[in-house]
């Protein structure tokens, strides 16, 4: 599987994690230009040396997505820089926890759940809503692709979280009716995946291992996910493989989905 020779693709949150995993994925799979943004600059240089050393240009672009001047001007700025726009991958995504240690439904402050909804979902229609004209004059397979998560697809804890990426999968649903046919709309929703961000919640836990079964016992596949495995997905819906899928949301969860059950 092959993304279409000479794509250029616009990855938030591309710095680490799983970002960076679609970064390289798609660089390895034959993109001619990724553009890495994030509001790590050091990381993010980091990640675009990677991403040239698998074959494909790179350039840096240093956002703050809660900024709406800064995401529109992110998406122009990849354009200059690419001379176009094939894909565009909505993947930054923060937890109510980032801003607020005691992030409860109880205790969840009105400033941290607008700072989750602004990234998760305000820059995504965002970036796409600046990025649709671009697209649409693609001849290589355009889409847009969204994270979302599988808290958006049954109850979790996490309020703004929850509530911002069960949005993103509507949000995914509309612009696929809105682009189409000219160009396709999927998200994907991941369960646990083996990322800096889920390291750090499982060391910083007061007990590490309860924490880690936690995020993982209800996985069929009885482990975390590899971010290279959500990163095929990624280029997979990218793919003139996936011509005929639009709309679509895909698990890519270890079949928690399936059952969410907890394994003995």
């Amino acid at each position: 599987m092959n993304t279409p020779l000479d794509s250029s693709w616009l990855v938030t949150g591309a710095a680490q994690g799983l970002g960076r995993a679609i970064a390289l994925g798609a660089a390895r799979r034959g993109a001619a230009h990724v553009t890495v943004a994030d509001v790590d600059a050091a990381a993010a240089e980091q990640v675009a040396a990677e991403v040239v050393a698998a074959g494909a240009e790179a350039t840096v672009l240093v956002v703050d997505l809660r900024r709406p001047d800064e995401v529109r001007g992110m998406v122009d700025d990849a354009v200059d820089a690419m001379g176009g726009l094939d894909t565009l991958v909505n993947n930054a995504g923060i937890l109510d926890v980032t801003f607020q240690s005691d992030a409860t439904f109880d205790t969840l402050s009105e400033d941290s759940w607008d700072a989750v909804m602004a990234v998760n979902l305000k820059a995504v229609w965002l970036a796409t809503q600046r990025a649709a004209p671009i697209l649409r004059r693609s001849t290589r397979s355009p889409s847009v692709i969204n994270a979302a998560s599988v808290s958006g697809m049954t109850g979790y804890p996490s309020p703004a979280y929850a509530a911002s990426k069960g949005a993103v999968i509507q949000l995914t649903r509309s612009c696929a009716i809105s682009l189409a046919p000219d160009v396709r709309c999927n998200s994907f929703s991941p369960g646990s995946f083996d990322t800096p961000m889920a390291r750090h919640r499982i060391a910083t836990a007061a007990d590490p291992d309860a924490q880690l079964r936690q995020m993982t016992g209800n996985h069929l596949i009885p482990r975390a996910g590899d971010p290279d495995e959500l990163a095929n997905v990624v280029c997979f819906l990218a793919s003139s493989e996936a011509s005929f899928l639009t709309g679509a949301n895909v698990p890519v969860d270890g079949g928690t989905m399936a059952w969410r059950g907890t394994r003995a």
